[in-house]
């Protein structure tokens, strides 16, 4: 058998695809590590949401459009299941409300494609949303959701059919010497090597990782069903606590007020890095989250305090008591200190590439697209 290929991508979650997709699409052999049979990481543990409106304007926003890009041509052709059906920041506060207007105004030109809606624009969007003391909302229609399961498990098998992938589902990379990527059972030789382990990142250049201002995020979430088995969200729904947790509202002055508020409501919101998203699947099943808790050692217990402070907030505007929970996680995902990635060069011929912070599905392609570029 021939063991020989250009690249050799470490990891199979969605930065290990993103990876090996446009590694595939510049006409390089491409050779795939997962120490699983399949992924079962960060990748698969989360909302599936694109959500660009979280990202600040410059490199952030600009890859997450392109990543958003790449999301839907890959879907349309390997029958992945997306849905572009956007998002809604709701106010019920005025000082909420102050915080959607000042970014509309910073960034109306910035390239998002929003809309700052009153009380009636918000129920046309979605009438789903409580409308009790609602000041109005800020509509986006970039927000896209995918249900990660499934687009984890079908790209690599996308990449096989279509353009020759060589997968090794249940190899562990024991080490690398450019040329040589020694598993558990077998030896490559490859010319460059991405080392896309996600939260495994001692296992592989721990050195290099203790160098890093970096740690690990524990969140937890849940999936529900609704009595009305018809039911459909709409636009992914959010509310006044987002507004504190992605970057692109930072810039914004009035947030101060937004953050004093609900630190002197509940501390726990901050403390245990409390927002809550709400998105639905293909099958129908809503998707609620999430929390974070920040440790280089993540405890494998959650808190049921923690759920219900989650859900009791979704409840200030989504009605709760027609769900029913029928799954409790938790997902674990690098985070660095201050930036947007982590990409590292150890040593000639490998990359690591980690540390996107919860937000792989949001912007994998893009960073894939400029690092495959450089070959």
């Amino acid at each position: 058998m021939d063991r020989t290929a250009d690249v050799a991508i470490v990891g199979a979650g969605i930065v290990g695809l993103a990876h090996a997709y446009m590694a595939l699409k510049k006409g390089h052999r491409v050779v795939l590590f997962e120490r699983g049979e399949y992924a079962t990481g960060a990748s698969i543990r989360n909302f599936g949401l694109l959500w660009p409106i979280g990202q600040e304007p410059g490199v952030g926003l600009d890859r997450a459009l392109r990543s958003r890009a790449h999301w839907l041509d890959i879907a349309g052709q390997a029958g992945i299941w997306v849905n572009q059906n956007g998002s809604l920041h709701l106010a019920y506060h005025d000082d909420e409300l102050e915080v959607l207007q000042e970014f509309t105004e910073i960034y109306k030109h910035a390239g998002f494609q929003f809309e700052l809606l009153d009380k009636k624009g918000v129920e046309d969007k979605s009438p789903h949303v409580k409308t009790n003391n609602l000041k109005g909302g800020l509509w986006s229609a970039t927000e896209c959701t995918v249900n990660p399961r499934e687009a984890i498990r079908r790209i690599p098998l996308w990449l096989e059919e279509k353009y020759g992938l060589i997968t090794r589902f249940g190899s562990v990379v024991t080490e690398i010497a450019v040329p040589q990527v020694k598993t558990s059972r077998e030896t490559w030789r490859v010319d460059k090597v991405f080392l896309c382990s996600g939260v495994d990142f001692e296992t592989l250049y721990p050195q290099v990782f203790d160098k890093l201002p970096v740690t690990k995020c524990k969140l937890q979430m849940m999936k529900a069903t609704s009595a009305d088995s018809h039911f459909a969200l709409g636009p992914s729904l959010c509310a006044g606590l987002t507004l504190r947790h992605y970057a692109a509202f930072s810039e914004c002055k009035s947030l101060k007020k937004v953050d004093d508020r609900y630190d002197n409501e509940l501390l726990t919101f901050k403390q245990k890095g409390i927002h809550v998203l709400l998105a639905q699947n293909n099958a129908g099943e809503l998707i609620i989250g999430d929390s974070h808790e920040y440790s280089m050692t993540i405890e494998p217990f959650d808190k049921e305090d923690i759920n219900l402070i989650i859900l009791n907030y979704l409840n200030s505007f989504f009605n709760t008591s027609n769900l029913r929970i029928t799954e409790r996680w938790h997902g674990v995902y690098p985070k660095i200190k201050d930036n947007i990635d982590m990409v590292v060069e150890p040593e000639r011929g490998v990359t690591i590439v980690n540390g996107l912070g919860g937000a792989g599905m949001t912007l994998s392609f893009g960073l894939a697209e400029e690092l495959i570029n450089k070959l």
